[in-house]
């Protein structure tokens, strides 16, 4: 499975962005997509997630609310809508995809991802 990553860009605090994920290859084998950032300095921190079937949704408590994760199937893409978006959300944000069924708590871990996007950068100003 191939994932390209877009959307990314500069914006102002309080402001808008909307993060596209498309997959491609073996996307059967897809099991549910993730969205994960990386700060500088910092460690890749789980954003959201979505499973294919069901539309099952997960969400960092942080951002809940603020975030919202969807999913086109017949594009096979998955989308992260941010809104009220903070300089404390600037980071590359990451997509991923698991191929086997994870519960809950497993799909907030990076580690168990079997494929990763390049990063789209987000930059928010002050």
């Amino acid at each position: 499975v191939q994932l390209q990553a877009s959307g990314g860009g500069l914006v102002q605090a309080g402001g808008s962005l909307r993060l596209s994920c498309a997959a491609s290859g073996r996307t059967s084998s897809s099991y549910a997509v993730g969205w994960f950032r990386q700060a500088p300095g910092k460690e890749r921190e789980f954003v959201a997630t979505i499973t294919w079937r069901g539309g099952n949704t997960y969400y960092a408590d942080s951002l809940k609310g603020r975030f919202t994760i969807s999913k086109d199937n017949a594009r096979n893409t998955v989308f992260l809508q941010m809104n009220s978006l903070q300089p404390e959300d600037t980071a590359v944000y990451y997509c991923a995809t698991v191929t086997k069924p994870m519960g809950s708590s497993s799909l907030r871990s990076p580690k168990i991802y079997d494929y990763w996007g390049q990063g789209t950068l987000v930059t928010v100003s002050s």
